[in-house]
């Protein structure tokens, strides 16, 4: 079984298929099958026919229209813009324009539609982040209500919701799903292997620090690891120029916001303990009431975004940019810094994000065994001194199909037969495999996924295992999205670059997100789901009580621990 898998190919695939007669009939969905999916689908050959002849007969009303959808720039998104959406058209007559652009301009886009009613695009992929945002406006279609409604004749009957993954992410207080998952990746802790396992690092780690190297479970050992390895020789290993023991990022840039909100502050134990998110204080600080109506974010009105346990966050990332990073990575996005440690100069990253796997597994990297296998391995993030047990510890990115209720039923229609295409049980363990995203349980457990584990670094076991509850999107306590993200990298912009003390920083944000907190209370546009603001009173008052937020710890220097990676993984077992 080939697996690594050439976009070019792909491409060529789909030139052979359009070749074809003009019509959506059978013949061009097996010619589909025939040359991009092969045995790399859940279901047998007779049931992947039988799911694209419905797609072929609940797409006929449709067959000629052209259809706009956008989505962020990632492996996975390419694969259906350039490959999928091709041979959507061909198996269905319905012509799909799949654009790729930046997650920032995405957002942007989906608030310039809410905001002027315009139809911009007839379907976006926009993060989960969002679920509270579309929650609130109900300018997004309730998918729970569309999928019996307006949406119920080109729903597909082998959807299965409960395959995915990501569904809960995605799903409101009122229990219903607002979003479809279409791609999905985790931040995990990022090692070289190879270099942890070596003798001799092992018995200097040990002679310095009192104990041994390996994962840290906590951030005073990654501190420690940080710091021993920066500025190692490592020539013996045949590793050439400067070693660095941390990679970051940290360009005020709107990436930069999401380094903060995608659960830095939850790793560092700020908000409130629960799965998917902290109630009733969540990973922004944000606190909400019993009715899911947010009430502050600042320490004063029972928030935590200025709490001891964010400031301690920011003030330590910036110290391990500063101390153990590359040089350049305080000038670098996310997308420019997610490449760096495949070069082959960093000894571990707290902050990796698992959509950057595909690109360092590349057979000619630095990091990679001749044989194929990795010298990296990926695990859980290790947790602050603030965390305590059933606290989220990591992030999980649900880019997500939303369809607007400003866009026209016909389009909106179409829209969805594309996103239960490109999400289908058909294409989906194939897609997977080119841009390492899961979405569905039973893609996870194929076959073909056992079989390239070994080459993935630990992926494979993270997605299987039952820690991956742990890491979860932004929640639904964030009321506006769109307004209150741009907020986070502008301000703590300002303590990565010295301009201000990690607490005025945070002093700032939560007095900023409170002023927008305000108008949407003052403005009535959220109805009885809007904010309704605690009045402040003496910090201490929330410090006394239970829960975040949490006072300020004496020692926030937690007695280093590590776990060898066998036995993490065997604990996932």
């Amino acid at each position: 079984m080939n697996l690594r898998l050439r976009g070019t190919t792909a491409l060529s695939i789909v030139t052979c298929m359009l070749a074809l007669p003009a019509f959506a009939d059978i013949e061009a969905a097996k010619a589909f099958l025939d040359s991009e999916i092969g045995d790399l689908s859940t279901l047998s050959r007779a049931d992947q026919e039988a799911e694209l002849q419905w797609f072929i007969d609940a797409a006929e009303p449709y067959a000629g229209m052209s259809i706009n959808v956008v989505s962020e720039t990632i492996g996975t998104h390419t694969y259906e813009s350039t490959v999928l959406a091709p041979a959507f058209e061909a198996i269905t007559g319905i012509k799909v324009t799949h654009d790729l652009i930046g997650e920032g301009d995405v957002v942007e886009k989906l608030q310039t539609q809410m905001q002027s009613g315009e139809n911009i695009y007839d379907a976006y992929i926009n993060d989960s982040d969002l679920i509270g945002t579309h929650w609130r406006y109900k300018q997004a279609r309730n998918l729970t209500d569309w999928m019996a409604g307006d949406g119920a004749a080109v729903t597909n009957p082998g959807l299965d919701l409960e395959d995915f993954i990501g569904l809960s992410f995605t799903t409101g207080p009122d229990g219903k799903v607002y979003q479809l998952p279409d791609q999905q990746f985790a931040n995990l802790y990022w090692f070289r292997a190879d270099w942890f396992d070596d003798e001799q690092n092992k018995a200097d780690f040990l002679a310095k620090y009192g104990y041994e190297l390996g994962v840290p479970v906590n951030w005073s050992a990654y501190e420690d690891i940080a710091e021993f390895f920066t500025g190692r020789d490592l020539s013996r290993l045949g590793v050439e120029g400067d070693v660095f023991g941390n990679m970051d990022y940290g360009k005020k840039d709107p990436s930069l916001g999401w380094r903060y909100t995608d659960a830095w502050l939850s790793m560092a134990g700020a908000g409130d303990k629960g799965e998917p998110n902290g109630l009733p204080v969540d990973e922004w600080g944000i606190r909400v009431n019993e009715k899911s109506q947010p009430v502050g974010s600042c320490v004063a009105r029972g928030g935590d975004t200025n709490g001891p346990a964010a400031v301690y966050a920011v003030t330590k990332a910036i110290e391990w940019l500063q101390k153990y990073s590359p040089p350049a990575a305080a000038g670098m996005t996310f997308s420019e810094a997610g490449p760096i440690p495949a070069q082959g100069n960093v000894a571990q990253q707290m902050f990796w994000y698992t959509a950057f796997t595909a690109a360092s597994i590349e057979p000619d990297l630095p990091v990679m065994n001749e044989d194929g296998t990795p010298k990296w391995r990926m695990a859980p993030s290790p947790h602050g001194a603030y965390w305590t047990e059933g606290t989220k510890i990591g992030y999980q990115d649900a880019g997500s199909w939303t369809l607007m209720e400003s866009t026209p039923v016909d389009r909106a229609q179409a829209a969805w037969l594309y996103a239960q295409f490109v999400t289908s049980k058909t294409v989906d363990v194939k897609k997977s495999h080119i841009g390492l995203t899961f979405i569905r349980e039973s893609t996870i457990q194929d076959e073909s996924f056992t079989e390239r584990a070994p080459k993935l670094g630990g992926l494979i076991e993270f997605y299987r295992s039952p820690a991956r509850v742990q890491w979860s999107p932004t929640g639904t306590n964030v009321p506006d999205y769109p307004k209150l993200a741009q907020l986070w990298w502008q301000n703590i912009g300002d303590a990565m670059s010295g301009a201000k003390t990690p607490q005025e920083a945070l002093d700032a944000l939560c007095a900023d997100q409170e002023k927008i907190l305000i108008r949407l209370q003052n403005s009535g546009v959220q109805g009885e789901l809007g904010p309704v603001m605690n009045d402040e009173v003496d910090p201490q008052i929330w410090f006394d009580a239970p829960g975040a937020p949490q006072p300020k710890l004496e020692n926030e220097d937690e007695t280093p621990v590590t776990i060898s990676y066998d036995e993490l993984i065997k604990s996932w077992q």
